[in-house]
């Protein structure tokens, strides 16, 4: 192909192209005007959020001392009740064996007690007969009925130590089997905070060991949508999102959640939008930033205006703009611009839904002036969806 034939190729493509281009806005005399169209439209709220499982557990100790052994790292996959890590329980150890020689001997005592119980009731019984015979004074069953109540009341201290030691004994015993760090869950462990000799303490607020996510298969995204769109946001409408890992890729969710809580950053407020998300291939990690799409309302077939139109005002010869109360855009008629009274509904980036009694389709709505001598003006346009 010789190159005149080239260039000729090339101006008809580049004239089809601007035909097209520009047959959307129209210039009338000092204006830009389009038609107004029937559409599809989908209204959309924008938001950013972190990915995170549903269900996280923080799993901790709530006895101190030092980590001997790790049974699982990063991404293990875990049951519920399985062994994640030891905490060296010598001590502990050796605290149940004190403990349980100590409830021993209570024990013994109590037997003791009882002993001298028997022996003291015995000797009453005994003081008594002899008392009634006059073999035996007044003081001697005094000191008799003396001895038997203190041996009732020895007998009862030595129970209730008895209770106390077994009290004991079952304390060191929870805290041995607290050195074995045990999954409540079935899950996959996140995290990892903890290495093989560590030492851990154990204070009002759990030192944090593992984290285990019960189902990766289901995320959720905690979404910060700001004040001025919370209205527009309602459990289980569709949300479409994408992350960095995967730009070219749209991940779909819905709204499960619209917490009531502000939460104030910097004077801005924003509110927190839970939104469940499947992940059953796996390519959603926790902490992933998701950027958000939240669809707030669709309608089909609607008349829909421009943007522009919508924000178009006529200036007078002193360049001053009048402003009105009521929504309207501007069309021509016989080449002079009248107002048109409309009411609007779904809006997009570069659409609205308008309605009105004046409003057809068809109708060209002006959009802006058009450029003057010596001035330059793109028109560009983006078709109704």
């Amino acid at each position: 192909m010789n190159r005149s034939m080239k260039i000729i190729i090339a101006a008809a493509l580049i004239g089809g192209a601007a035909s097209w281009y520009f047959k959307a806005e129209e210039q009338s005399g000092s204006y830009l005007t389009q038609k107004l169209e029937k559409g599809d439209i989908t209204e959309k709220i924008t938001a950013s959020g972190t990915i995170n499982p549903i269900s996280t557990i923080n799993i901790g100790t709530q006895v101190s001392g030092t980590i001997s052994e790790i049974y699982v790292d990063y991404n293990s996959k875990v049951k519920k009740d399985q062994l994640l890590a030891q905490i060296d329980p010598a001590l502990f150890e050796a605290t149940v064996g004190q403990r349980r020689a100590a409830l021993n001997v209570s024990k013994a005592e109590v037997q003791v007690a009882e002993n001298e119980v028997d022996y003291a009731k015995k000797n009453l019984a005994r003081i008594k007969k002899l008392n009634a015979s006059r073999y035996s004074a007044d003081k001697e069953l005094d000191l008799a009925e003396k001895e038997y109540n203190n041996s009732v009341a020895q007998l009862a201290l030595k129970k209730a130590q008895v209770e106390q030691a077994q009290a004991a004994l079952d304390s060191a015993e929870t805290e041995l089997r607290y050195t074995k760090i045990i999954s409540p869950v079935e899950g996959i462990v996140v995290s990892k905070e903890v290495e093989v000799g560590q030492t851990v303490a154990a204070s009002f607020q759990t030192p944090t060991l593992f984290n285990v996510a019960e189902d990766l298969t289901k995320m959720q995204i905690e979404a910060s949508v700001v004040e001025a769109d919370i209205a527009k946001v309602h459990n289980g409408q569709t949300v479409e999102f994408s992350v960095d890992s995967f730009p070219d890729e749209v991940f779909y969710g819905k709204v499960t959640q619209v917490r009531n809580e502000a939460i104030n950053t910097s004077n801005v407020v924003t509110y927190e939008v839970i939104i469940e998300v499947d992940n059953k291939d796996l390519k959603l990690k926790p902490g992933m930033t998701a950027n958000v799409e939240i669809i707030t309302a669709e309608k089909k077939d609607i008349l829909l205006a421009p943007n522009k139109a919508l924000r178009f005002y006529i200036t007078d010869e002193n360049g001053e703009t009048k402003r009105y109360k009521d929504k309207g855009i501007w069309v021509l008629e016989k080449g002079v611009p009248q107002r048109i009274v409309i009411k609007t509904g779904v809006s997009d980036d570069d659409y609205t839904e308008v309605s009105g009694e004046e409003l057809e389709e068809g109708m060209k709505v002006i959009i802006d002036e058009a450029a003057g001598p010596g001035n330059s003006r793109t028109m560009r346009m983006r078709m109704p969806r």
